[in-house]
């Protein structure tokens, strides 16, 4: 692999990667592609922290909509993404890499809990650092989880993995003549409300200076591409 030209990393997974061709669930094969593809970073001597989604097992949103209790809903969706971000961390684990899951929902026998300094140690040891149970509170999604730890973990860039190559003017897949951006600021996508990632995770990322690159997960190139900047992506900042 290419020298990459970030030391540390964040990289966003969403639950419904891990569920593949599946409409629920963790189907190994898509597992294993993701992990196979975070090994490749890690061990070419990135420093590699994740956060998961949990869309695969249960959006908390989505039952909030329909007349649920937010709160309940939300601390649902937290289990959610432990549950992803265990099964990730073993896969990891399986290539021959150290990982440490943490958790901002504290539950001791299952993952350690999250502190910015055990888990920048953790980094700076060579672990995978994976971060489950977003933000620990309601009313946050995991795109600003994602970017509230690469700000604790002191992050070069944090990477989102979308169904698209990057940030759109609309959504391409309504309209083809969508303009894709190479690069746009954090406070364009805030103000032209593109949604690629909900606007406080931008505004988190704006005012700390973090810069985002937003690519297509099923990009050929994979993480290693988007990192030495041979696959095709947005950057934000």
């Amino acid at each position: 692999m290419a020298k990459s030209a970030y030391k540390r990393i964040l990289l966003k997974v969403s639950g419904e990667v891990l569920a593949g061709d599946q409409s629920f669930g963790i189907e190994p094969k898509f597992l294993h592609a993701m992990a196979d593809q975070i090994a490749e970073v890690a061990k070419s001597g990135v420093q590699v922290a994740i956060v998961i989604g949990a869309g695969n097992i249960f959006r908390g949103m989505a039952v909030a909509a329909k007349g649920g209790d937010r709160v309940t809903s939300d601390l649902m969706g937290m289990l959610g993404t432990v549950i992803n971000s265990l099964a990730l961390g073993d896969a990891i684990e399986q290539k021959g890499l150290k990982v440490k899951v943490y958790s901002n929902v504290p539950m001791e026998t299952v993952a350690d809990t999250f502190t910015a300094r055990d888990a920048n140690l953790a980094l700076a040891d060579g672990y995978v650092v994976v971060c489950a149970g977003g933000t620990g509170s309601p009313f946050f999604t995991t795109d600003t989880a994602a970017a509230l730890k690469a700000i604790e973990l002191r992050c070069d860039v944090l990477l989102k993995g979308t169904k698209v190559d990057g940030v759109y003017s609309e959504d391409p897949k309504k309209n083809p003549k969508a303009l894709r951006f190479e690069t746009i600021s954090h406070e364009e996508v805030i103000a032209k409300d593109l949604r690629v990632m909900d606007t406080a995770a931008f505004a988190l990322a704006r005012d700390n200076g973090l810069p985002i690159i937003v690519y297509a997960l099923d990009d050929k190139e994979g993480l290693k591409g988007v990192l030495a900047g041979r696959a095709r992506s947005t950057r934000v900042g």
